[in-house]
């Protein structure tokens, strides 16, 4: 079986199986289910999530090593 990249990044754990026999109905209840609890997340931890989100996207502190001469 091949694994594919999550949106997380996430590489390693357990193997989360969904069964290959739900009906479409199925299918979407579960993704309703999922949109919810984003939403939920979301509205309760909005600004600390944006800051950390903020946090891990910005450049590294050193971005240039020490000793090294940038004209810029």
């Amino acid at each position: 079986m091949t694994r594919r990249q999550l949106p997380s990044g996430v590489t390693r754990g357990l193997d989360f199986l969904i069964p290959d026999n739900w009906s479409a109905e199925q299918a979407f209840a579960v993704v309703e289910l999922i949109d919810d609890l984003r939403w939920r997340i979301c509205a309760h931890y909005q600004l600390a999530l944006h800051e950390l989100q903020r946090e891990q996207r910005a450049p590294p502190m050193n971005a240039h090593p020490t000793g090294v001469d940038d004209p810029f």
